[in-house]
Formats: structure tokens, C-alpha cells, sequence
């Protein structure tokens, strides 16, 4: 019953009742049973629950309630497969829906298919609220009579409350709060759903490019960061956070089309046209958007969403690796592309993707996953090829190892590169001269540490949308222009595999510089305006970032993290060291009570040393170092974390020493054993100039496989000794 892993918690349908979570202004029904375990009372939430006495209103074998189980299942499943159908019957006669491309990366996949099951729970309360309202909540919304303390009922929600969450930071789990939602109803819908609703005294602002928009010609490059440094954050924030899209594109009453109404009925929630944009006459028009996934908890009041990848930079979604493993064989290798090679070297694999929309007369399909930002592809591309290099390596050295043996060493050994990479030159570059001072020496696993990614920290890692130039560029061997900018809109990947493989991105990403993240250049229009334009009646803009952050007020992340709250223009003025922009706010908002934090957040002069301000960066610094502080003790377990993770690698290798190559320059070298690429730069996030800080990679060294030779005899004896 609604997808509940029977492990977690039995359903007895001779003791069901109804349990009632209070939120401010909708109530949320979860079906409960009766456990004699622990009582509810003794329970963290105890102070939300109250029950019906099962002497007063006994639910037993109630056709009513499981009627209406199965009504939410037939109404999520008719509309999950509504959208189904019309997406494959768009792909199949090439009548692309204009926003069918960008979600299509945004589909829940594998695991992550759980939200259908949240999807059930979210929709039988609905229906249970539709036929109960008015025979059982008194007048305050609680069930009469209340409980006494002695209740014989005990709880056991879908997951107990009570029981100790075993897989910390593990996929497809809620995402953490640090500060409560901010709904407007106080439970599930996000403020600017109720039309002209105020909100602290002002209507709730539509969705603006005004605050972001500047003219091209004056657009900065960072003197001091690399396209590497923008490229690297969008790298690691798909390894962390992915929070999919309700696959669904029509109403779960199935009578409403998202893409063709404007309302706001779940899974829709369309951005309203402010009157003023100068994109778009028809300011009736909207864009298509739609609620995030959610997850499957009934631990909690409010709707969460879920995240689909651990929280752990350890190459958990580089890309989909699960999906992507090659069992054809007991090498332990991912899969790679059948149809085209660069150069010798691997690409992806294609998938089933409406890419051909884009590339028509090259007819090249989507690759497997990221293929809506053509540099991520290359990175994707570059350690799916340095997984099964480590692999192949591991192979001759270790003949015996089967292949889900070196599938997990190598996969390991590239998620420590990627860690090591992260903590040491990224973060430093990003969060300042005080990164590391809020970092602790390592003392072992804090039990207490809540690793989970926190839904501020899917907003605040955003911010390097704001480093993305209007172009994506292409140099040849000898760091020279050559080839034609790519809009970013055009993301094809006939461009890579007809325009001469990764190594011409590459070479960009390595000798270009970002665009300089600054309050008078916060966001290039071709990404505001012009995503994806050449799909889009309205070219989809970022507006879409701001409304995924409508529960999340930037004052109220200021007072969380320490940091003063402006309450009107003059002190937002000071918070953001421009007055000009502070007014820009005002008029926007009304207040700073209602500016979002993805707005809000990157205006913010930057740290000392960093590229974000004080708000960005803590979130995203407490988010880094719970993960560091937080790691598994179980050896064979993937969510163990930076140099925690390492250690425990070295442990594994019978007393071997890493060598000095996988701490010193090996964010070059995994550039110089995958690509044609002969000479690369010496600080790859630090802006630089060809050739003369850039070093041969013959002078950069190799890793050492040697420490992880294992001795056939000591392995067969543990295995006999174990069976």
C-alpha cells in the first residue's frame, strides 16, 4: 500500500485509523497502524499527533479509506502515463512539445521512480480531506475527542520517527532542512501560488529579469578564475544534489494539461509574465513549470522533495554510474559509446533523448546523461573514461579480481580524485582565506553529523550560474580560437562528436577565463532569456532557479547564519555595499522580507579571497564540512567521504602509501591520460596565459597502481576463512 517497503512498516488493515499531522491551514492524513512497540506519546513529534480513538472511530476493514488509496493510485498513475504516452508519440513523429527537451533531463530514473509512491500519500490526503472535512475536525482542525496520555495507540509511520536513520546522506532521500518551510499555506504550496497575496504587507513579486539584466557590452571577465572554476561547481553540484521533476505534465484529477493552462493544480505551478517584460506581448502568456519531485517521508509535516544522488562528492552521479555499468563482461568497466569514438578515445552512450530536435541535419542523439550543457558533457566524458582506465590498470595487475571487484576500486579511487580536487584547490578558491579555518582536523565518524544535502544548499550552489559567459568557446592545440562559438542555447552534442571531440572545449575550459560574478553583470540574457529559445515559444530563462526557491527568504537565511537582517532600503544598502541595487530591490519586493535567496544571495560582495558572498557562503561551507566530518564506518561502503574515505583506502591496501601523484597535480593528469591534450596549465581553476603557465603533461606524474597489487595467497585465505 502506497509503495511502502514492507520491511519498514507492515500495514494490518483490521487496525487502521486515521492519524492527522496538524500543519498551519491543510491537513495531511497518513494511514498508520497500530504498533505495541514504542507509544507515540514518548515520540520527538509527539506534539503534532492527535488520533481517533479506535473505540471511537474504528476504520477496520474501512472500504472507505482503502477506496480511497486506491483512487490516489489510479489518479497518479493515469497521469504519470498520460505523459508518458505523449512524450514517446512526440519522439517517435518528431512534434516536439516546446518544453519537452529541458525536462527530459529533469525525468526521475532507477530509484528515484520512488516519488510515485509520494505522489500516492500526496494525493490520498487530498481526497480524504475532500469526503472527511466537515464529519470529524472541529472548528480549531483537530480530531475530537484528543487523546489522553495513556492512549494504548503507538505509531509507526512509513518510517518510524523513532528509529535511527541508517543510511545518512544515502540517494534518493529527502532533502534536509536547517530552518522550517516557509509555505504559503504552511504546509505544501510555495508563496506566489494565490494571486495578488500579500506577504508581509506587499504582494509576493513576480518572476524578473530587471535585477539580473545588463547590458552586453559591459560584460567583465574574472581575471583571476578559469571557465575550469564555473565548470567545476556544476560538475560537483550534479554529483551532490539532483531534485527531479513530478514526471507527470497533466493533473493528478487528470483534467488539466500543464503545458496548456495556466493553473496552478499539482504537479503545475506556471510563472506568471510580469506585465513588463519586453520578451513576450502577450503578458497572459506563462511559462510552463512544475513542482519538484517529492519525497516519500511521513516523518514530516510539510512537504519535502527528494534528492536523487548521495551528498558525498564521490562520483555518484558521474553520470548515473549505476546505469551506466557494462555487465557484459568481469572488467568492471562502464559503458561507452558503439558509434563514434574520439579519436580513439570513448564518449558516452546515446540515449533515447529528443536531441535530435536540435541537431537535425547531423541526426546525433542526446549522450546518456548532461547533455544539456555541452562543457559538463566533456567532463562526464573525461572520468567515465578515467573509471575504466583505473579499471583496465587494476585488471593487469590484479588478474583475479572479478568484475564488480574493480567496478568498486576504481569507482572509489576516482570519487577520492574528485574529493581531493574539491577540498584542496576548488573550495579555497571559492569560499576564501577562511575556508579551512571552519574546517576541523579530522577525529573520526561523528555519529551526530547530519551529512543529508539541505534544501538552501540546492539553491546556494546555483550561484555559478552567475560565472557562465554568453558563449561556449573552442581553441585548438595551441590555445587559439579556431573553431566557431556555440550558443548556449544550441546544445547539440553534434557539436562534440562532429566538431572535433572534447578537447577544443577543453582546451577553453583550461586557458578562458569565467565571467566575473559581480552585482552589475549577475546573469549573460542568453541564459536569462534565451535558454533553449530555438524549442520555446518563450525562450525559458532562470526564472525557473527563482521558483524552485519560493520557500526560502534571503532575510531569514541571514538570521540564521549569524549575518545582520536589512529590514528596509537604507540597511539593505549597507548589507549589499550598493545603494542603487538596494532600491532595485525594494521596488521589486516591497521589503527584503520578501527577496529570494537566488536573487538575494549572489549580489552580496564577495569574501575575502572567495567568488560568494557571506550568505552563499554558509550554507554552502556548512554543507561542506558536515560531509567531511560525516563518513561510514563500513570499509565497502560508498558514502564514506574525503579524507576519511582515503584512509580508509589505505587501510585496504595493507599498509601502501598513496602515492604523491594522487595529491599532487592529479586534477591535471586525469586531463593528460584521457584526451589528446599535451600541455595543460598549472593552477586549472586560476586564470592563466599560454603558454607560460602552462607545463607538459610528461612532467606531471603518474599514478602509482602498484599500491593496490594484492597478494593472491592473503586474498584466498581471508575468502576461505570467511566462507
Amino acid at each position: 500500500m502506497l509503495g511502502i517497503p514492507q520491511r519498514s512498516c507492515v500495514m494490518c488493515p483490521e487496525n487502521l485509523f486515521i492519524h492527522r499531522c496538524i500543519g498551519a491551514a491543510m491537513p495531511v492524513l497518513l494511514v498508520l497502524e497500530v504498533q505495541s512497540e514504542a507509544p507515540c506519546s514518548t515520540g520527538k513529534h509527539s506534539h503534532l499527533c492527535s488520533f481517533l480513538s479506535p473505540d471511537e472511530i474504528c476504520l477496520r476493514r474501512d472500504a472507505f479509506l482503502l477506496s480511497s488509496v486506491n483512487e490516489a493510485r489510479q489518479l497518479v498513475d493515469s497521469a504519470y502515463k498520460d505523459t508518458r504516452g505523449r512524450i514517446k508519440k512526440n519522439l517517435e513523429n518528431d512534434a516536439l512539445n516546446p518544453i519537452d527537451l529541458l525536462r527530459y533531463f529533469k525525468q526521475p530514473v532507477a530509484g528515484t521512480r520512488v516519488i510515485r509512491a509520494a505522489d500516492y500519500m500526496g494525493t490520498t490526503p487530498t481526497l480524504l480531506e475532500e469526503k472527511l472535512l466537515g464529519s470529524f475536525w472541529d472548528k480549531d482542525g483537530y480530531i475530537t475527542p484528543k487523546p489522553s496520555l495513556m492512549s494504548p495507540i503507538f505509531c509507526c509511520p512509513f518510517i518510524c520517527w523513532c528509529r535511527r536513520n541508517p543510511l545518512p546522506g544515502a540517494s534518493n532521500r529527502a532533502l534536509a532542512r536547517r530552518l522550517p518551510a516557509d509555505y504559503e499555506d504552511g504546509v505544501l504550496i510555495p508563496h506566489g501560488w494565490t494571486e495578488r497575496k500579500c506577504s508581509f504587507g506587499y504582494p509576493f513579486p513576480l518572476m524578473s529579469n530587471k535585477i539580473v539584466h545588463f547590458s552586453p557590452g559591459q560584460l567583465k571577465l574574472d581575471q583571476q578564475r578559469s571557465l575550469t572554476f564555473m565548470q567545476w561547481d556544476h560538475f560537483i553540484d550534479h554529483d551532490q544534489d539532483f531534485s527531479p521533476e513530478s514526471p507527470s505534465r497533466v493533473t493528478f484529477s487528470g483534467e488539466v494539461h500543464c503545458y496548456t493552462s495556466s493553473a496552478k493544480l499539482p504537479p503545475c505551478f506556471p510563472i506568471q509574465i510580469p506585465p513588463d517584460d519586453p520578451r513576450i506581448k502577450n503578458t497572459r502568456d506563462c511559462i510552463p513549470f512544475f513542482h519538484s519531485a517529492p519525497a516519500c517521508d511521513s516523518s514530516r509535516a510539510t512537504g519535502e522533495q527528494i534528492n536523487a544522488p548521495t551528498s558525498f562528492f564521490d562520483g555518484s552521479e558521474q553520470p548515473v554510474v549505476s546505469r551506466l555499468r557494462n555487465r557484459n563482461n568481469q572488467l568492471g568497466l562502464l559503458a561507452v559509446n558503439q558509434n563514434f569514438t574520439d579519436k580513439g578515445m570513448a564518449y558516452l552512450p546515446f540515449a533515447r533523448m529528443p536531441c535530435l530536435k536540435i541537431s537535425r541535419e547531423a541526426k546525433i542523439p542526446c549522450f546518456f546523461a548532461a547533455s544539456e550543457m555541452l562543457e559538463l558533457v566533456c567532463m562526464h566524458i573525461l572520468f567515465v573514461q578515467e573509471h575504466n582506465r583505473l579499471a583496465r590498470g587494476l585488471k593487469r595487475l590484479n588478474p583475479h579480481w572479478n568484475g564488480e571487484k574493480l567496478y568498486q576500486e576504481a569507482r572509489k579511487t576516482v570519487g577520492a580524485m574528485i574529493q581531493i580536487i574539491t577540498y584542496r584547490d576548488y573550495l579555497p578558491l571559492l569560499q576564501g582565506r577562511n575556508l579551512w579555518r571552519r574546517i576541523p582536523s579530522y577525529k573520526g565518524y561523528k555519529e551526530w553529523v547530519d551529512p543529508h544535502i539541505s534544501n538552501v544548499f540546492t539553491l546556494a550552489s546555483r550561484f555559478a550560474h552567475a560565472s557562465v559567459p554568453p558563449f561556449v568557446g573552442r581553441l585548438n592545440r595551441n590555445y587559439e580560437p579556431t573553431y566557431p562559438k556555440v550558443q548556449l542555447s544550441n546544445f547539440g552534442v553534434c557539436h562534440i562528436v562532429k566538431g572535433g571531440g572534447i578537447n577544443p572545449f577543453l582546451w577553453n575550459l583550461i586557458a578562458s577565463r569565467a565571467k566575473l560574478m559581480a552585482q552589475n553583470q549577475m546573469m549573460v540574457d542568453k541564459l536569462w532569456d534565451r535558454l533553449s529559445e530555438q524549442i520555446e515559444r518563450i525562450g525559458l530563462d532562470l526564472a525557473l532557479n527563482m521558483q524552485h526557491d519560493r520557500d526560502h527568504g534571503y532575510v531569514f537565511w541571514r538570521k540564521f547564519c549569524g549575518l545582520p537582517q536589512p529590514c528596509d532600503v537604507k540597511s539593505l544598502g549597507r548589507v549589499l555595499k550598493n545603494d542603487r541595487l538596494a532600491k532595485k530591490f525594494m521596488r521589486l519586493c516591497g521589503t527584503p522580507r520578501n527577496s529570494d535567496i537566488w536573487v538575494g544571495a549572489p549580489a552580496e560582495p564577495f569574501v575575502d579571497g572567495g567568488r560568494v558572498g557571506p550568505l552563499i557562503d554558509c550554507p554552502t561551507g556548512t554543507q561542506n564540512v558536515q560531509c567531511l566530518l560525516m563518513w561510514c564506518q563500513e570499509e565497502k561502503n560508498l558514502l564514506c567521504h574525503s579524507l576519511c574515505f582515503l584512509q580508509v583506502l589505505v587501510e585496504e591496501q595493507r599498509g601502501f602509501h598513496f602515492p604523491a601523484a594522487l595529491f599532487t597535480g592529479q586534477n591535471l593528469r586525469i586531463i593528460c591520460d584521457n584526451t589528446c591534450i599535451s600541455k595543460v596549465s598549472r593552477n586549472i581553476f586560476q586564470a592563466n596565459r599560454h603558454p607560460d603557465s602552462f607545463v607538459s603533461c610528461s612532467r606531471i606524474p603518474k599514478l602509482d597502481l602498484r599500491a593496490w597489487k594484492s597478494k593472491w595467497m592473503e586474498e584466498s585465505a581471508s575468502i576461505n576463512a570467511t566462507s
